[in-house]
């Protein structure tokens, strides 16, 4: 597997945005450079998967095929004043089963309609296409033949009816936006479009599409109620798969669609970390105390804790279970004491700690203890992380031979429907744990880690 890097831009604080042509760009190179490194002929591609992050916002002029502005990405904050004051409050949560907040892509849209510097289109002309990044490619990848997306992705938008699967008119009003800016909703695994043959070589089917969270779930062979997995990625994603009915969440965390492998319905409880994986870069790049994420394993376990010290990586807000915009990182607990192998430390534990905060609410939703949490993501590689996340839960950590499984997710997706795999029980036999973390630490002292912690996360919201 092949992988190109893209570049984020932060033009005012809590602004993140990318070059949508810079992402169609860095998708095509490693496609085809993981075509070549593999030796297999294009037209020896059963299907395409496409998996990606699910909020980032891209709205485009279908007769240039221009962006009208650079993607809002999902970390980005510029809309949350905007958030704050919508009504009817109620109305979009419970239709969406999300929280009102910036996080989602309908008040990006709006931002892009309202703000963007360049356009001049009239939204309700048609000539204004919106699309996540799914949509984005495979409106590239088709030559503009297919303007589509999956439930994963259409329930992070704040737009979709989540019970129905359809865009919902009420809630298009309530943000101003025409239903013809809409892509088609189709199903997560099932052939919806091909690939123009001047892309890959060949006309390759496009059989298989999930946002990164529910196709790393799907990866982690989570098919039925209770499995859950996280992904430490630049943020932290927990996932619990919900079945067939819509979860309602007494803990502020939210119902999302599941990829489904047929036309069913299925649905997860999900909570979202938005400073995870970033901390260690915030580490490497800003304060430059690291040279590669690697080596806060080793920099981590030198010391025997963190001497009190803790790190709350609230650079955009605080996501599930707080959903606060307001709250801003902080440093707590140090003293001069505090150098450098515990400030890594601290910002490892900070991912295990928020992880923490999804998973106890998780558990108040359900009223079940969680049996054991698949994980995944390149954290998922630290093994200091992870033993000390399986400390902070009192749960195993089950680590899969392949950490990529968000990629899997969309292989499998696209492979089930182009008739590679024949069922989920096919897919299933390709899951195989690597590693086991067990729980170690006395349950006295992760009381007391998680006291400091829920402390460290009040003084940074106040």
């Amino acid at each position: 597997m092949q992988s190109a890097p893209i570049e984020c831009i932060y033009p005012q604080p809590g602004w993140v945005e990318q070059d949508a042509n810079a992402i169609w760009s860095a998708q095509l190179d490693a496609t085809r450079r993981t075509l070549a490194s593999a030796h297999v002929a294009p037209s020896e591609i059963a299907a395409i998967g496409i998996t990606n992050q699910r909020e980032t916002t891209v709205v485009w002029d279908r007769r240039t095929g221009e962006p009208i502005a650079p993607a809002i990405v999902w970390q980005c904050r510029r809309t949350a004043a905007y958030c704050e004051a919508l009504e009817p409050r109620g109305l979009i949560e419970g239709k969406t089963g999300l929280v009102i907040d910036a996080y989602f892509s309908a008040s990006k849209i709006r931002w892009m309609i309202d703000y963007a510097p360049s356009h001049h289109v009239d939204p309700s002309s048609g000539d204004l296409l919106f699309g996540n990044v799914d949509t984005w490619l495979i409106w590239k990848l088709t030559n503009g033949a297919a303007h589509v997306t999956d439930p994963t992705n259409a329930s992070r938008t704040m737009l979709m009816n989540l019970a129905t699967g359809e865009w919902d008119h009420e809630l298009l009003s309530v943000f101003g936006l025409p239903f013809e800016m809409m892509p088609k909703i189709v199903r997560s695994s099932g052939v919806c479009a091909t690939c123009a043959p001047e892309h890959l070589g060949a006309a390759i089917p496009i059989a298989g599409i999930a946002g990164d969270q529910q196709a790393a779930l799907f990866g982690q062979a989570c098919f039925s109620p209770g499995l859950s997995k996280n992904t430490y990625g630049t943020g932290c994603f927990a996932l619990m798969h919900a079945g067939m009915e819509p979860p309602v969440s007494k803990n502020r965390l939210l119902a999302t669609r599941a990829a489904s492998p047929d036309h069913s319905a299925q649905f997860a409880v999900e909570g979202s970390v938005f400073i995870a994986g970033a901390a260690v870069q915030w580490l490497r790049d800003q304060l430059q105390i690291i040279s590669t994420a690697a080596e806060t394993e080793a920099i981590a376990a030198s010391v025997p804790d963190t001497g009190g010290a803790y790190v709350v990586p609230a650079f955009v807000g605080l996501g599930a279970p707080y959903w606060d915009s307001n709250a801003r990182g902080i440093l707590s607990g140090i003293t001069a004491g505090t150098d450098r192998a515990r400030l890594v430390r601290a910002t490892l534990e900070s991912i295990a700690f928020q992880t923490s905060d999804l998973i106890n609410a998780m558990e108040a939703d359900s009223g079940h203890k969680l049996k054991e949490l698949r994980v995944d993501g390149g954290a998922a590689a630290n093994n200091f992380l992870m033993q000390f996340q399986a400390d902070i839960l009192g749960s195993p950590i089950v680590r899969p031979a392949d950490i990529e499984t968000t990629a899997l997710g969309a292989a499998y997706l696209a492979g089930l429907a182009a008739g590679v795999y024949k069922s989920l029980d096919d897919v299933a036999k390709f899951w195989k744990a690597e590693r086991v973390f067990e729980p170690q630490m006395p349950r006295h002292r992760r009381e007391e880690l998680l006291a400091g912690w829920k402390h460290a996360v009040a003084q940074c919201r106040s």
